[in-house]
């Protein structure tokens, strides 16, 4: 099973390649829409980047709760804790 560790490290990665931010930017603290500039439409395509990589979808619903970095972390993690 992925660490938050590794999920926040691959969440990093897919923020800087996606939306060229700079990885000192993504930090656990940083709110996506605020601090990163995220929109919703960016929000869309971080979930099904988050699909491509883990298999399983985070449900939209969910995702509205997610505010920080941390946030989406998390979500990642009960999805895929929930399969092991």
């Amino acid at each position: 099973m992925q660490t938050r560790e590794d999920i926040f490290n691959t969440l990093r990665d897919a923020l800087v390649e996606l939306f060229e931010l700079d990885a000192e930017r993504v930090t656990l603290d940083a709110n996506l829409y605020e601090d990163l500039e995220i929109d919703s439409i960016d929000a869309i395509d971080l979930i099904d980047h988050i699909k491509r990589q883990t298999g399983k979808k985070i449900a939209a619903e969910e995702f509205k709760a997610v505010r920080t970095v941390n946030d989406v972390v998390e979500a990642v993690y009960r999805l895929v804790a929930a399969e092991a």
